[in-house]
């Protein structure tokens, strides 16, 4: 059938055709595939990358030992170990006996100074003028109180003499005129009258003799005891008057109770200082310095109620200050709180330092080691776990380090005991088994993945 033939044409008309079809089904292909494939194999490698990064990338090269595990004399076990702060055993508030204004300050924060040192001189003028009136009070008394110690002078006495015996010439001219007067009054030559002013001149100058005569007496004798005794309380009381006035005046010098350290120094010139604590008063000041022996220090510790039995008084300890953790001091335990804190669920213990040094301070971190007493009886030995000073780190307040699991370094609290040098005694938190991270813990974070250094 040829080409031409028509029915050839029909059947031509019903065929499909193929590059037609495909053309078609591309424009019919969706998008969404290719971009599916592609964020996938994006998300692929960025997974990689951070597996890669986490495996080689964030790896710490560290050092590790294990505990070292020996036998050591025993001369008492680390029952506890905790933290405080080292105290002034008696830090003192130097305050003022008086009321004044500063003239002169003679200390600065650190100073040394000895007991009876000045440390502040107060104005002192109204203070003197108080002690000069005292003084000029106490010179009365006593001159009046000799007056009448020495007694009436030789003139006083001759005196007294003389007025007796112008008194006995009074009565003796009157008696004789009163003896005439009766005669002539009974010759009826003087009246009734004349009689009566004799008589009674007779008896006035008979009194003024009596008087005269005890006079005389008294002035021989001197002043009463009751006087005397009385002047006596006076001069007594005004020296006492003087003795306050020169304390007082004494008082503008304050001087150091104690020998020791000027922790503080609280006032400047000009300001008032007062004997009262007036409740934060602008300008007034009721201490002038704050003092403490520096050789008599203490570690005040909160202790947990439920460790408290492992303590007892005069208890040997091990006292480290966290500033110089290779210097070690022996203490032992000075006080026990006579009653717990409920709030802490503690009780508060102090720790003599038996020979302080000088770079200690007060409100220093330190920790004691408490040692349990020793039995003089039994010589045994025990076994002490250490680890090099440099596997320590401080973390929250805790004293820890890291061990090494598989790749891994895992943060680990212990409980520290005695203090060997460049070594610690380890009580609790690892065991002989454990891989210490000795080298290279600066850094570090729970569960970082670690290359460790052979082992010793």
């Amino acid at each position: 059938m040829g080409s031409g033939d028509p029915l050839h044409k029909d059947l031509s008309v019903l065929q499909i055709d193929r590059s037609q079809k495909e053309t078609l089904d591309q424009k019919r292909k969706p998008l969404w595939r290719p971009i599916l494939y592609i964020g996938l194999g994006v998300i692929f490698i960025v997974l990689i990358g951070i597996t890669a990064a986490g495996i080689f990338g964030n790896v710490a090269q560290v050092e590790v030992k294990r505990p070292l595990l020996e036998a050591s004399a025993s001369a008492g076990n680390v029952v506890l170990t905790a933290g405080g702060y080292i105290v002034a055993h008696h830090p003192i508030q130097v305050s003022s006996k008086v009321v004044g204004k500063v003239a002169w300050v003679g200390i600065e924060k650190g100073d040394r100074v000895k007991e009876g040192q000045v440390l502040v001189r107060l104005e002192d003028s109204e203070f003197q003028a108080q002690f000069a009136q005292a003084k000029a009070n106490l010179e009365v008394m006593k001159a009046h109180l000799k007056e009448l110690e020495t007694g009436s002078r030789p003139q006083e006495i001759e005196a007294a003499r003389a007025a007796v015996e112008l008194a006995h010439a009074n009565f003796q001219n009157a008696d004789t005129n009163l003896r005439r007067t009766q005669e002539m009054f009974r010759a009826e030559i003087a009246s009734q009258s004349q009689l009566d002013n004799a008589r009674t001149q007779s008896q006035v100058t008979k009194s003024q003799l009596e008087s005269a005569q005890k006079n005389y007496e008294l002035v021989k004798i001197g002043p009463r005891i009751e006087q005397i005794e009385y002047a006596r309380a006076q001069v007594a009381q005004a020296q006492a008057a003087v003795d306050y006035a020169q304390t007082m005046l004494d008082s503008t010098l304050i001087r150091s109770p104690v020998t020791g350290t000027i922790l503080e120094r609280l006032v400047e010139k000009g300001e008032m200082v007062s004997t009262m604590n007036f409740g934060g008063t602008g300008g007034v000041k009721a201490s002038v310095a704050s003092i403490a022996d520096l050789n008599d220090l203490q570690v005040q510790l909160d202790i947990n109620q439920n460790d408290f039995p492992r303590i007892s008084p005069a208890q040997t300890c091990q006292v480290t200050a966290d500033a110089y953790p290779d210097r070690v001091h022996e203490g032992v335990v000075a006080e026990i709180a006579p009653e717990a804190n409920r709030q802490k669920a503690t009780i508060e213990v102090r720790v003599k330092i038996l020979h302080p040094e000088d770079y200690l301070r007060p409100e220093m971190n330190a920790h004691v080691s408490f040692i349990a007493p020793a039995d003089p009886q039994k010589k045994t030995t025990r076994e002490t776990l250490s680890i090099p000073r440099s596997a320590l780190v401080q973390k929250e307040g805790k004293t820890a380090v890291f061990v090494v699991q598989g790749t891994h370094a895992r943060w680990q609290e212990i409980q520290v005991g005695r203090d060997f040098g460049d070594r610690v005694e380890v009580v609790e938190g690892v065991s002989p088994n454990d891989r210490v991270v000795v080298h290279g813990a600066e850094g570090l974070t729970n569960g970082q993945r670690v290359k460790t250094a052979p082992s010793s």
